[in-house]
């Protein structure tokens, strides 16, 4: 439903919020893991959470789906508080986990039949929604395969299709396309898409993937160390930083960087450099066009480079912008797929 109302003579629409969150916090002994969070969600939103593996990600997404309790704070999802009617909130939201938990030995349809009698969706109705949801995630023809037969691409869409067998309002997807081959990962994309165009569906994504986020994403709230630093569109977000590329050069000898700084720093359309070890990270305008420029100076100021690249701000950029630091592409510690086989094997003990 969206709000109608005049402001100054001007109709205003305004969707209402799908998730309301308020300084939530949760804490594990002394380790805290989601600090003083708060964020709204529209209806029919695609909202990200973007953030390195341990920033918090998971931890929200399970105070949000009722499978952890806030240690603080508040959260109301679809209108019903997630710590007061958690029943009410667990039938109105799908959840893809971050780990694999389709049944190996059942076929892709008896998958999902077994979710639709768990919320009691009668037979007719389940039968045709099953066969609807195996269409558009193109698994109508593997509907009666055994999914230990599936590729690991397969079995998230069956993933994602099965959650949204009872209709959810919200669907929320902690790291979807973790594990998969870029391929795969775009394929899960189109089909988020279609969900979200044909069902007017709000979607909650966890990734750590930039590139998802900014494809996929309305807004995005960047987490670190269980804060959010950041929250805006992408494109806005990207247009905070100064300079619209970012050109790298790499140094044969730093021994003269110091010099190359100060002679680069007063540059016109030079706004900032960030040092990497022997790489200079240099925001500018039109890279492309001053590049030559650039690469005299630091001659003149006695470098010698030895690698060039160019490119256009990213997330990733806005990412190093606040922290000081890239996305850390963490070997996760909790769950291991094995994309072939689709297994999900807990590491340790």
């Amino acid at each position: 439903m969206t709000l109608i109302y005049f402001l100054n003579g001007h109709i205003i629409m305004q969707k209402p919020n799908a998730i309301e969150v308020s300084v939530l916090t949760k804490k594990f002994g002394a380790l805290t893991a989601v600090d003083n969070v708060s964020f709204t969600v529209a209806e029919g939103e695609f909202f990200g959470f973007l953030g390195p593996n341990g920033a918090g990600k998971t931890t929200l997404i399970r105070m949000l789906t009722t499978l952890l309790k806030p240690t603080s704070g508040r959260a109301v999802v679809s209108c019903c508080d997630v710590s007061e009617a958690p029943r009410s909130v667990r039938e109105k939201i799908g959840v893809v986990p971050q780990a694999v938990t389709s049944d190996l030995d059942l076929t892709g349809y008896e998958n999902m039949d077994i979710y639709g009698r768990f919320y009691n969706i009668p037979k007719r109705e389940r039968v045709e929604k099953i066969k609807y949801l195996l269409d558009i995630v193109g698994l109508a023809n593997r509907a009666n395969d055994l999914v230990a037969t599936y590729s690991g691409g397969m079995r998230r869409r069956l993933e994602i299709a099965r959650a949204l067998v009872h209709t959810p309002e919200i669907l929320f997807l902690d790291e979807p396309t973790i594990g998969l081959d870029p391929q795969s990962r775009h394929v899960v994309w189109e089909f988020l898409e279609k969900f979200r165009e044909k069902d007017s569906l709000t979607i909650f994504l966890s990734t750590h993937y930039m590139e998802e986020a900014e494809a996929l994403c309305d807004r995005v709230a960047i987490i670190d160390a269980g804060k959010i630093i950041a929250l805006d569109s992408p494109g806005n977000l990207k247009s905070e930083i100064p300079g619209s590329d970012i050109v790298s050069l790499t140094l044969s000898d730093i021994s003269r960087l110091e010099n190359i700084k100060n002679v680069l720093t007063t540059t016109p359309f030079v706004h900032k450099i960030k040092v990497d070890a022997e790489t200079l990270r240099i925001y500018v305008d039109n890279g492309a066009q001053n590049l030559p420029s650039l690469i005299d100076s630091v001659k003149e100021a006695g470098g010698i480079v030895s690698s060039v690249s160019i490119h256009q701000q990213s997330l990733e950029d806005v990412f190093i912008h606040y922290t000081g630091k890239s996305i850390r592409e963490e070997e996760a510690k909790k769950v291991s797929f094995f994309v072939g086989a689709g297994v999900p094997q807990k590491l340790g003990r």
